[in-house]
């Protein structure tokens, strides 16, 4: 009968009382476990696959949790997570109040940093290391796994930079499979692919040179060469760092040959590894891909468009324009402060920039935004895709803040489309030339028009800047609502009895905002409710009652958007639920009215 060790390891003390032969078996069912709960709960698949030796091996060779174990990302660390007391709660991965996809601090002693964004495990096991031995704490051991794609950042090179002139107990693990979500770039990845290859001279080594001590490359899914190795490095003192080669989606044929696609892949089939495909028959298209393909028709059309994404071209769909237009699409990595400053380079030059950053990682590059585009006024284009809620990610990747950390910034144009038609024109628009950089928010997911690109795909209108729309007529209330969350309240409206007391308003363009509308609301309706997916605290519904304010007006306002507080993995509904602007919430507000 075959044993089953991963059901009797509760916690790594469990795993350390196992032979080191014992270890394969733990590798393969450890394995199948993240196969079995992924392929119905989905989630991120490739990448903890690739780690599971790893996973195995530090939890193995270190003292867990006494020594501090920071994952960067985190889209590695199911294995890490099953491993340490949550095994038989993972299948609630992601789900509303089950386990975060991330390590999390709250969750877990286990889960030493909490990480969603890249690039920051080497800074944040550093401060650890540096902490310990200001304590006195002199064997505490502090290991950082990042990325070959994570390390390209600029953040990490910052901490090795301090590491390295540091005599901090620190062991960086660079995981380099060659991959982050897409295909790593960069000259970096160049050096690596060197170093793999034995074709890069050993006095040429850029981590030697900034003062660690450099192992590797060995091969990370090689039990006996990993466990020594380890415990070599356990015993040296100051900046240590293991290079290992891994293969993402290791264990699982399709997520070796297919990696992008493996990355997250959805449901599929734990012992054949198909994937279930979802129809798409009759299915309004993703925003992303009303972004991807208009910039695609219009840079065909205008030879000065340039795209820019930082390590986002499949997620961003931006992948469409640099497949047909290489020579005028780049991927710069895992870079977004670079992405930023690049795009502001090239408008200096009279081109016209569209630069794709998710909503939640343009906060990774805030003064870029303020000092080297808005401060010189460069008309660069920012499409801010995954604003709002985004679901199961949670947290780290909520797109909430942009409206209020943009909203301050002078100079600054930001706009939400209510529906694909919108983007598409905006997107238009811009291009046609602009005095102001403009940040075009979009949600993640699926727009609201089944027949997009057939019936609109091409035929472009200019939009009027600072101009609002008003969708429906009413009596007594107003409801002011900017971008996609529109349409829950169009919804909403249609299911009211009492529809014709509430007339709604489209503010696409938060700012500048359309004055003569507000003044037209303000002067016209006793109550108003403003609704918004970003934060309520300096967000739309801050921008109209400022408005308000300033004016001397006295009407009832109430905003709806999101609280002040991070609102965890879930549903996009059960987030929309959490704070009350799902399309039920709202027709119990619009039928109750304005407290």
């Amino acid at each position: 009968m075959k044993s089953n060790l991963l059901s009797n390891i509760y916690n790594p003390a469990d795993l350390r009382l196992l032979k080191e032969e014992q270890l394969t078996e733990v590798a393969q069912e450890l394995r199948q476990f993240i196969i079995d709960v992924v392929s119905v709960k989905e989630g991120h698949l490739g990448a903890s696959l690739g780690v599971v030796e790893l996973t195995i091996a530090l939890h193995y060779v270190f003292n867990t949790p006494e020594d501090l174990l920071v994952w960067d990302v985190g889209h590695q660390a199911y294995g890490h997570k099953i491993l340490t007391e949550r095994r038989e709660i993972f299948h609630t991965n992601r789900q509303i109040g089950g386990v975060s996809g991330f390590p999390k601090r709250t969750e877990s002693i286990y889960d030493t940093f909490g990480v969603g964004h890249s690039s920051t495990s080497i800074s944040a096991a550093l401060g650890m290391a540096i902490a310990s031995k200001l304590k006195g704490d002199l064997d505490k051991q502090h290991i950082a796994v990042i990325g070959d794609a994570s390390i390209a950042s600029g953040m990490a090179f910052e901490g090795l930079n301090h590491a390295g002139v540091t005599d901090a107990n620190i062991l960086v693990i660079l995981n380099d499979n060659a991959i982050g979500i897409d295909p790593s770039v960069g000259a970096l990845k160049k050096y690596l692919t060197a170093v793999k290859n034995g074709k890069n001279p050993k006095q040429n080594n850029i981590i030697k040179s900034l003062n660690f001590d450099y192992s590797g490359p060995i091969d990370g899914h090689d039990f006996p060469t990993l466990i020594k190795e380890l415990n070599r490095l356990k015993k040296i003192k100051g900046p240590k760092f293991l290079h290992i080669v891994t293969t993402k989606g290791k264990g699982l044929q399709q997520a070796e040959e297919n990696q992008v696609r493996y990355h997250a892949p959805g449901k599929f089939d734990a012992s054949t590894g198909e994937i279930h495909l979802k129809s798409e028959e009759n299915l309004p298209p993703k925003y992303q891909d009303v972004f991807g393909l208009t910039i695609l028709d219009l840079a065909k059309k205008n030879e000065k468009i340039i795209g820019i994404t930082p390590a986002m071209p499949s997620g961003s769909s931006l992948k469409f324009m640099m497949d047909e237009l290489p020579e005028r699409a780049f991927d710069v990595g895992i870079a977004e402060q670079h992405a930023v400053t690049l795009a502001a380079g090239m408008a200096t030059q009279g081109m016209i920039v569209y630069c794709n950053i998710y909503s939640t990682f343009l906060q990774r590059a805030y003064d870029q935004v303020i000092h080297d585009v808005a401060l010189q006024n460069l008309p660069v284009i920012f499409c801010l895709d995954r604003a709002g809620l985004v679901g199961e990610d949670g947290a780290t990747h909520h797109g909430v803040f942009d409206i209020a950390y943009l909203r301050s910034i002078p100079n600054m144009i930001i706009y939400a489309p209510i529906n694909e038609i919108a983007l598409q024109n905006i997107l238009y628009t811009a291009q046609l030339g602009l005095n102001h950089p403009i940040a075009i928010r979009y949600p993640r997911g699926r727009g609201v028009l089944q027949n997009w690109e057939v019936e609109n795909f091409g035929h472009y209108e200019k939009i009027n800047i600072g101009e609002g729309n008003c969708l429906k007529n009413g009596t007594k209330t107003a409801v002011l609502s900017t971008g996609a969350i529109g349409n829950n309240v169009i919804e909403a409206l249609n299911e009211c009895a009492n529809s014709d007391d509430l007339a709604h308003y489209d503010f696409p363009f938060i700012k500048p905002l359309d004055i003569n509308m507000l003044n037209n609301i303000f002067s016209t309706f006793e109550s108003i409710i403003t609704i918004e997916d970003g934060v309520k605290k300096g967000g739309f519904g801050s921008a109209v009652l400022e408005f308000a304010a300033l004016n001397n007006f006295k009407n009832n306002v109430e905003v709806l958007g999101i609280p002040d507080q991070f609102i965890e993995h879930g549903s996009v509904l059960q987030q929309q639920q959490l704070c009350k602007i799902d399309v039920k919430s709202l027709v119990n507000l619009f039928s109750n009215g304005v407290k």
